[in-house]
């Protein structure tokens, strides 16, 4: 058995060496290599890494000329992972290396994605309550079951990690994408530390962002072959508001003698329907057409790379 252990890094300089050799006493004795992706570090991350492949024939490390995201992260690990195996770990000692038999564990029992759930999570309120919320619509939504679908600490079968497509803030969303291609996805609890070194990279503008890419995702899966049921039911409500309106408008007149609120009113509904179903045509369309046509070239964004 051969495992790649895929790292994104953000200014973790002072992790990055306990971490490895964590993994390497816990996966042992496997075949295994750690891949780190430096996605942009300041705070000299890099040099730390540079080290680390330097004394360890196990650790290849890539390196991103900006911050990108952890999409293009993963996106770019994952087009370089080999073996039979991928788990994913954050870069930050929260997640605990002596999981990784457990991991392995399931993926032999024939899971093809086994996602971490941080049952005790060591984290400030700010960001276990959105997360909560979050992981409790995504499971709902999609039916998944999972607890924890966010947790970076996850376990793939390789094929998944080359048949998934990654981008935008999809990496929260991986178990979905997999379990809409008809892979099994399963769960298992992991302990979490409080963080040790550096600052959380949570903020309320990614929250944000991951919710829009959970709509996008929702829509995509379920009205991929029949984006006309979408756009039809939409259709419909938007002609039998208007009829409403303009029956409105017109008892308004007979009626009361108001003639001129009444077609201010409905040109004004007219014009908002017309216009939002516009937008939001043209934004899921375009959502779609990404979706099939993702950007999967990363080589733009990496500055160096070092393999052995």
């Amino acid at each position: 058995m051969k495992m790649t252990f895929l790292i994104p890094v953000y200014n973790e300089r002072d992790s990055l060496e306990p971490l490895a050799e964590r993994i390497a006493e816990h996966a042992a004795p496997h075949e295994h290599r750690i891949l780190f992706v430096d996605d942009g570090s300041t705070d000299g991350s890099w040099e730390v890494l540079c080290r680390l492949h330097e004394q360890r024939d196990t650790v290849d490390v890539i390196r991103f000329r900006r911050n990108s995201g952890k999409s293009a992260a993963l996106a770019a690990g994952f087009s370089r992972a080999d073996g039979d195996y991928v788990i994913t770990m954050d870069g930050d000692l929260q997640d605990d290396a002596k999981e990784i038999p457990r991991f392995l564990e399931k993926l032999d029992d024939g899971c093809d994605v086994v996602v971490g759930w941080k049952q005790v999570r060591n984290d400030p309120w700010h960001k276990t309550i959105p997360s909560r919320v979050y992981n409790a619509w995504v499971s709902r939504l999609f039916g998944l079951g999972l607890h924890d679908v966010n947790c970076g600490y996850k376990g793939y079968r390789i094929e998944v990690v080359k048949n998934v497509r990654v981008y935008g803030e999809l990496h929260r969303l991986i178990p979905v994408l997999a379990a809409d291609l008809g892979y099994s996805v399963a769960e298992i609890p992991v302990e979490h530390h409080p963080r040790r070194y550096g600052k959380s990279k949570y903020g309320i503008e990614r929250f944000s962002r991951g919710a829009l890419d959970v709509l996008s995702v929702y829509f995509l899966s379920r009205y991929r072959h029949t984006p006309g049921h979408f756009f039809g039911k939409l259709g419909l409500w938007a002609v039998l508001l208007g009829v409403l309106g303009a029956c409105a408008a017109g008892v308004a007149w007979a009626v009361f003698g108001y003639a001129l609120p009444g077609i201010v009113l409905g040109v004004l509904s007219a014009g908002l329907f017309a216009g939002g179903l516009n937008v939001a045509a043209v934004g899921l369309a375009a959502e779609h057409l990404l979706r099939q046509h993702p950007p999967t070239d990363f080589a733009p964004y990496i500055k160096e790379e070092r393999h052995h």
